[in-house]
């Protein structure tokens, strides 16, 4: 897999995106499981009103709204983890790092109130198991998870071994290592998943910032579990996990490739009907363009007329057009006017 450059028709596109960082912590915080076993998809939180009987509310992570229940609470930890992960993507992995992950995964969430951030116990059950009792893994005991570990980020940093591994390759290796170890007493999958991540923005894949690999996973759960048997009793040859994850890899980025796609056309053709839209000036126009690829954003009256440089009540002037069209909210911060573009953009310049 090559390592994707960024040519610049591809980064117009991607500009129509919302923030990177933003965009796969959500993605990945709802398309985990909740500790109820139940997925919830990234559009049911961000950009569609939820199916009946659904406890998170659409907005619950773009308002930063505390959470209710436990469901709540693994999402909310989800999102901040991608979002350090996307932070960390400079630095080696250590242990700790690990520790850290794990306890922001599993913050409020443990059946064992203590169990965050730390090894299991030589008391604690160490098998993975169905409901039914039936052992599928039995993962090393809690004495050598200090020093599988050690190896682990040895490996992970690229120490060990001494030949070359491609780094698409390594980074699977890495999620099935966590999750074979099973060093935690719970989520440990989704460590597993965050490290993958932290793997490929290290090595420079940066359009992994983008995708989401939990949501292909939901899918086909059976698959998942499958391919880590398969490797465990084959030898523990990992051309079955490999196989398997560069399948939902290439998923994933086909996905990514017509969701960009269909954005920039529905964005293109937003700005086409906006120009059509009568009272709007040019500067209009281009928060406009600015508004719907970044939602959210906050623009204000000093700001505005600065860049374009336009006396305050020019810019005083458009910014009020804008909020008594309905496509700016307005709202203040002290006494100053501040304008938001809502996430809804595209749906009101449509009506």
């Amino acid at each position: 897999m090559r390592k994707p450059q960024s040519p610049r028709p591809y980064e117009e596109l991607l500009a129509g995106l919302p923030n990177p960082g933003r965009m796969l912590a959500i993605m990945e915080a709802v398309a985990s499981p909740t500790s109820r076993g139940r997925y919830f998809h990234w559009d049911e939180l961000r950009f569609r009103k939820p199916p009946k009987g659904l406890s998170v509310p659409k907005k619950m992570l773009t308002d930063r709204r505390k959470p209710r229940d436990p469901d709540e609470q693994m999402i909310v930890n989800n999102y901040v983890t991608m979002q350090r992960i996307l932070e960390w993507k400079g630095e080696p992995l250590a242990p700790e790092m690990v520790f850290t992950i794990h306890r922001q995964i599993s913050e409020n969430t443990l059946d064992v109130a203590d169990g965050a951030g730390r090894f299991r116990w030589p008391d604690e059950p160490r098998v993975v198991s169905d409901f039914e009792g039936t052992v599928f893994h039995k993962p090393p005991p809690s004495e050598e998870l200090a020093s599988r570990m050690e190896a682990m980020c040895d490996f992970a940093n690229g120490r060990t071994p001494d030949y070359f591994i491609h780094p698409v390759i390594r980074g699977i290796a890495l999620h099935f290592w966590l999750a074979y170890d099973h060093p935690f007493v719970d989520r440990n999958g989704r460590t597993a998943r965050a490290l993958f991540y932290w793997a490929m923005l290290r090595a420079g894949y940066w359009l992994f910032q983008f995708i989401s690999i939990s949501q292909f996973l939901r899918n086909a759960p059976a698959k998942y579990g499958k391919a880590f048997l398969h490797t465990e009793s084959d030898g523990n040859d990992l051309t079955y996990f490999i196989l398997h994850q560069a399948e939902i890899i290439k998923r994933a980025l086909k996905e990514l490739h017509a969701h960009v796609a269909r954005k920039s056309i529905e964005t293109r053709s937003c700005l086409d009907a906006l120009r059509s839209l009568p009272g709007l000036n040019h500067r209009q126009q281009a928060i406009i363009g600015h508004a719907l690829r970044h939602p959210g954003h906050f623009y204000d009256i000093a700001g505005h007329r600065s860049r374009h440089a336009v006396s305050y009540a020019t810019a005083r002037a458009d910014l009020l057009g804008l909020s008594e069209f309905g496509f700016l909210e307005q709202s203040r911060a002290g006494r100053a006017f501040i304008f938001v573009a809502p996430a809804d953009l595209e749906a009101r310049l449509k009506r």
